[in-house]
């Protein structure tokens, strides 16, 4: 199943794409007749939390949704963040790809070193589709990275590697965008850095996990103004998905509707010669095989 969150007036509602017509969305409260019922979905944490039930239950209501019955043109909503925020901070895995570990390791003139856990501010997070505002006064070094994002589905601490996907419920996009100077700087400041105002967009879908075969193979493209710069495949992860909940949740709970970042391949700007960085005006478009598109503008801001 594809979920989805859009705006309607002042509203946040939920979406599902309709199989076999990839340009319509179901409105689930619509479908519902507008019911404001607990057992009708308001928003994809509302999915989480209801377990089957809640799946089954959507899944029921965008099988029977008709024309003037919660149907909606994809093309005719505004698309929001699938989560507004996530359940606590982004998980995030810093030099989770090979790659991008050595090439970020020459351009700081450092030994590789292994990947780290870090978080991101849930003040991050903003849209597929939304302006990712740049403060010269703050940071001028803006920089890219392509993500799969992992959303947990059920709680649990110590979850051991071979059970570890049963805790998912899906797949989303993440751009987490970084300002290179700030993590760099202050003796090493990644929470800072990575924790800018509406600086991480996701979406615009999360995919259930059954509508992913081998989250090991989904390839990642990042576009800056048309041009490729990030192109690489999950499979090149140094810890998969599977590594990287048991990692973090030993000794730790991981609760539903928690988002996972799971790191970044090579590609990024600040490590390029020379070093590339986002500038008003780029348009950055994100992209993992079969999840997903984000769209952002960059632009300047003062606030």
């Amino acid at each position: 199943m594809k979920l989805l969150m859009f705006r309607d007036g002042d509203r946040r509602r939920l979406g599902v794409a309709r199989e076999g017509a990839p340009d319509e969305v179901v409105d689930v409260a619509a479908a519902a007749g507008g019911s404001t019922s607990a057992a009708v979905p308001g928003d994809i944490l509302d999915v989480i939390d209801a377990g089957e039930e809640g799946l089954a239950r959507v899944a029921e209501l965008a099988s029977s949704a008709r024309a003037g019955d919660g149907l909606r043109r994809l093309a005719d909503l505004t698309v929001l963040a699938p989560f507004d925020p996530p359940r606590g901070n982004v998980l995030a895995i810093g030099r989770n790809y090979q790659k991008h570990a050595e090439e970020g390791a020459r351009a700081l003139n450092q030994e590789v070193k292994p990947p780290t856990i870090f978080t991101k501010a849930i003040t991050t997070i903003t849209g597929p589709y939304a302006d990712i505002p740049i403060n010269a006064s703050v940071s001028t070094n803006i920089d890219w990275e392509v993500e799969l994002g992992v959303v947990i589905g059920r709680r649990g601490t110590n979850i051991k590697r071979a059970n570890a996907l049963d805790h998912v419920f899906g797949y989303t996009v993440l751009n987490d965008v970084t300002a290179r100077d700030i993590q760099h700087g202050w003796g090493g400041q990644w929470f800072k850095g990575k924790s800018l105002d509406g600086s991480c967009p996701v979406g615009p879908w999360v995919l259930t996990k059954d509508e992913v075969p081998d989250v090991q193979a989904l390839q990642l493209h990042l576009r800056v103004n048309g041009q490729l710069k990030q192109d690489a495949n999950t499979r090149d992860m140094i810890y998969p998905v599977d590594a990287i909940i048991e990692w973090l949740s030993v000794g730790m709970t991981l609760l539903p509707g928690m988002l996972i970042a799971s790191g970044t391949p090579e590609g990024v700007g600040f490590a390029r010669t020379p070093p590339e960085f986002l500038q008003p005006g780029d348009v950055m478009e994100t992209e993992i095989e079969g999840i997903g598109l984000l769209r952002n503008n960059v632009v300047a801001s003062s606030a």
